[in-house]
């Protein structure tokens, strides 16, 4: 187990910074084995800070320091401590500003963490968020103090041609001995995370972008050069996200230059650092017959969000790592807006929230469950959550929606105008949002630290003498102490009809139980609550499958009325686990028809009113998880509706199916995911001419989302062409790890009777790398968190399969081996047996030398 106890940080023990940086000018002398660091930091006491005499104490990991000095003076061993993870420097000036130089080197080479300098592929890159500036030289490295980076770099010019960090280039020449260094000034002070530097053999493809005031702001994007045709639609959704938020927001870019690099080793999906943006390759490369039209939305997703983040993230950042949900909760918000304009409001709402409820609200419910706004942390790395991002960004909507357009608009402004250049807290941005509406938010402030998906129980009553219909809610969630303030859009349909009786109303329920009354109704109305999901909660309220089939055809709320079909099929598939029965309830079926015979206005809409709950899902709506009983349950429904309505989705299926390669029009990715699911259904019916469908869709598929749709019909299916079919997809793109990443992927989530036996045969194939997260991920991340029916086999084997991978992984990158401990965390929801099993691989994990304290601490927690 871990040699000494690992600390935990507390928000409330915050104080500011006793120093501050004004500036600081880095030199690089770049080799991939022994980098040389050369830092000239101008420092000075915190006027505000309360500890006057106090010491420099700066952080650092993992660095050989060679020398410091102090107002030109070398410094001698006693003049300062030197630990594990931090410089301390005596007797510094207390009241003038001083010059600190410290040289130190590291070793990008052996740094597999992936934090501070690294090499991929060759290229020299940098990720500092959240603490990773400390692995590259010492600094104060914390949000709170930002800084003046001027950053110059040395490096061979055979071996890194291209030398790029934060800002503007400056200055550029060439010394001998086949070396170039280049300059680089960043005007707007920033904290240290924000820090990049990237060297490498690199190609860029350049365009411009005019702002709405006229400037012409330099675009490039650098990648590797067999990589260089898969830019067009990042460099295209890096503009139409500039600007948009000209548009929205009225953010204009601030520098004359913005960078995007394309790095294949890469822990999370993209790093917003100023000017020169770092970005996993999956968010960036792409081209027709390499990437789904899943792929093409997300990349244009997050180069929007990377992009926002100029504002609300760097010009404007977090005091302490607590207030994390500040910038990611609040860009999260921004960049789902983004692609609702560019795409559907209706489709992107729906993916979003169903995102939240798998895995968000199971998050909640897990001994991991912790504030929008955290009161501590042993490792900030395991606080990049689903709560800090997804449940931070539904409360920033609600505040949307409580203001409105041009209130939240207002309150953004003030945000913007009052802290522009500071290290700020979640309460000024809430501050800024009430300043500027004249309204009380300090009940809706309660939503940054309570953890848990509260449950709002739903009741009614109708009086027939009086016509008046009421609505009873009533609140609650773990230890709940005060009400929270939760905005509920409401619907009331006629129950004959099907028309709303009333304009939707927006009810703020700020009591622990409140009654509603609406007036002057015929008769008894059908409930249509929490529409567009208004808020991150879940709805406990009696409704027959009659009444769920009623509003899954009338409600005119697009989001309520596929949640109602949704929850159609999940009771129905819950009672088939509960039952055993090998019947479908017939009004099911009898919905699905009247969706298939429905006019198809919005084809990706339409697309996801013929969805089923995922296993996942199904799973967390369970108190014990049945895992074969679910698949069972849903592989039953699956093929019922594919026999009842085959006829319907071989005509749908053949309509729809059109050559579009390189159109990512919305009708033409309607098509494709109208077809597709079509096709999903189909191949669950074991015939030759489905099963000959999917396979001449595969051959034939001219872009990669047909492509995959077609392999994954074949894959998790008993198709005869499976091994065949893979064999050609590997042969074909055995070249692009993106799309191989796909292949391990979908053999990992296969629920064919093989399925673990595989994963266990890839852990050992030539193209799968332990070090490559992109890899883990799809493998390892995949059959964990993705193939439930095999993760948690009776006996224990998927388990200890991933107990291993997460130990080899915790020697060479703590922080992706951390994300692969959250399926072991959630052994409360299944039986004795397997709680037993999944306790046994934490306890040995916690239990194993040198454990991470990013492993550690979910690990730990999980079981207290």
């Amino acid at each position: 187990m871990t040699t000494q106890t690992p600390k935990t940080i507390y928000r409330k023990n915050y104080t500011a910074p006793d120093f501050l940086i004004h500036d600081v000018k880095l030199h690089f002398l770049l080799d991939a084995e022994n980098t040389k660091v050369l830092s000239t930091m101008t420092l000075q006491r915190n006027s505000v800070s309360q500890n006057t005499g106090s010491n420099l104490v700066l952080h650092g990991e993992k660095l050989v320091l060679n020398r410091v000095m102090l107002n030109e003076t070398e410094l001698m061993p006693s003049d300062y401590v030197q630990t594990s993870e931090t410089l301390t420097i005596k007797n510094t000036p207390q009241d003038a500003s001083f010059i600190l130089i410290i040289e130190n080197t590291i070793n990008p080479k052996e740094n597999t963490a992936l934090e501070g300098l690294y090499l991929s592929n060759g290229m020299l890159c940098t990720q500092c968020e959240a603490e990773g500036f400390r692995k590259i030289t010492y600094f104060l490295d914390r949000p709170d103090v930002m800084t003046t980076f001027t950053t110059t770099i040395v490096a061979d010019k055979t071996d890194y041609p291209v030398l790029l960090s934060n800002g503007n280039k400056v200055a550029s020449g060439e010394f001998e001995n086949n070396q170039h260094w280049v300059t680089w000034h960043d005007p707007f002070a920033k904290p240290c995370y924000l820090f990049a530097l990237v060297a490498g053999q690199l190609k860029c493809v350049a365009d411009t972008f005019v702002t709405q005031s006229g400037r012409k702001i330099d675009l490039e994007i650098f990648v590797e050069a067999h990589d260089k045709d898969k830019c067009a639609h990042a460099m295209q959704s890096l503009k139409y996200a500039m600007r948009w938020d000209e548009a929205v927001y009225g953010r204009e870019y601030d520098l004359d230059l913005y960078m995007i690099v394309a790095v294949s080793h890469f822990n999370m999906g993209a790093m917003e650092n100023k000017g020169l943006n770092v970005f996993n390759t999956k968010f960036v490369l792409a081209r027709p017959d390499t990437a789904t039209d899943f792929d093409y939305e997300g990349i244009e997703g997050v180069i929007a969000h990377e992009y926002f983040h100029n504002w609300t993230g760097n010009r404007i950042t977090c005091r302490d790592w607590f207030q994390l949900s500040l910038k990611e909760g609040f860009t999260v918000f921004r960049d789902q807006e983004f692609t609702a304009d560019r795409t559907s409001h209706a489709v992107k709402r729906i993916e979003d929230v169903t995102q939240l409820r798998t895995r968000q609200f199971a998050e909640d419910a897990s001994p991991l469950a912790h504030s929008v706004r955290p009161d501590s942390y042993i490792e900030i790395n395991n606080f990049y959550t689903l709560t800090v991002y997804e449940k931070g960004a539904e409360v920033v909507r609600m505040l949307h929606t409580l203001l409105g357009v041009d209130g939240f608009r207002r309150g953004s402004d003030l945000y913007f105008e009052r802290h522009d250049g500071q290290a700020v807290t979640c309460d000024d941005f809430v501050s800024a949002m009430q300043d500027a509406n004249g309204v009380d938010l300090s009940q809706f402030r309660r939503w940054y630290s309570q953890a848990g998906t509260p449950k709002i129980q739903v009741e009614s009553n109708y009086d027939a003498a009086t016509k008046t219909f009421s609505l009873t809610l009533s609140q609650n969630y773990p230890n709940q102490t005060e009400p929270l303030l939760i905005p509920i859009h409401l619907g009331l349909l006629n129950s004959t009809t099907g028309a709303d009786l009333l304009p939707e109303t927006l009810l703020q329920f700020n009591e622990m139980q409140q009654t509603f009354t609406f007036d002057a109704l015929e008769a008894a109305p059908i409930v249509s609550i929490l529409r567009g999901f208004s808020a991150p909660v879940n709805i406990e309220m009696p409704r027959s499958l009659d009444e769920l089939a009623f509003l899954s055809q009338h409600d005119s709320d697009s989001f309520n009325r596929w949640d109602a079909s949704q929850l159609l099929a999940e009771q129905i598939i819950l009672e088939l686990v509960k039952s055993k029965s090998a019947e479908v309830n017939p009004i099911l079926l009898a919905t699905f028809e009247k969706v298939l015979n429905s006019p198809i206005t919005d084809l990706a809409y339409f697309s996801l009113l013929l969805s089923l709950p995922s296993e996942n899902y199904l799973a967390e709506r369970m108190t014990i998880v049945d895992f074969d009983g679910i698949h069972f349950a849903r592989e039953l429904v699956l093929k019922t509706l594919a026999e009842k309505f085959e006829t319907q989705f071989t005509a749908i299926y053949n309509a729809h199916h059109k050559e579009e390669s390189g159109d990512f029009s919305p009708e033409a990715i309607g098509r494709r995911r109208v077809k597709n699911a079509c096709l999903a259904f189909l191949s669950k019916l074991n015939s030759v001419e489905n099963y000959a469908l999917a396979h001449s869709q595969f051959e034939q598929a001219g872009n990669m989302t047909d492509q995959m749709a077609a392999l994954s019909a074949i894959v998790h299916n008993d198709h005869s062409a499976k091994q065949d079919s893979l064999n050609a997809f590997y042969t074909q793109w055995e070249n692009e790890p993106l799309v191989i990443d796909k292949w391990f992927a979908l053999q990992a989530s296969s629920p064919s009777a093989d399925a673990f036996e595989n994963v266990q045969n890839l852990r050992s194939h030539v193209a799968f790398d332990m070090r490559n997260p992109n890899r883990v991920r799809s493998l390892i991340g995949a059959f964990s968190q993705a193939n439930p029916v095999h993760f948690h086999a009776a006996n224990g084997q998927g388990y200890a399969f991933l107990a291993d991978a997460i130990l080899e992984l915790n020697a060479i990158n703590p922080q992706v081996a951390s994300r692969m401990v959250t399926p072991l965390t959630a052994w409360r929801k299944v039986d004795d047996t397997r709680q037993t099993l999944m306790k046994a691989q934490l306890q040995r994990i916690i239990g194993t030398k040198d454990i991470s304290n990013d492993v550690f601490e979910l690990a730990s927690k999980s079981l207290g």
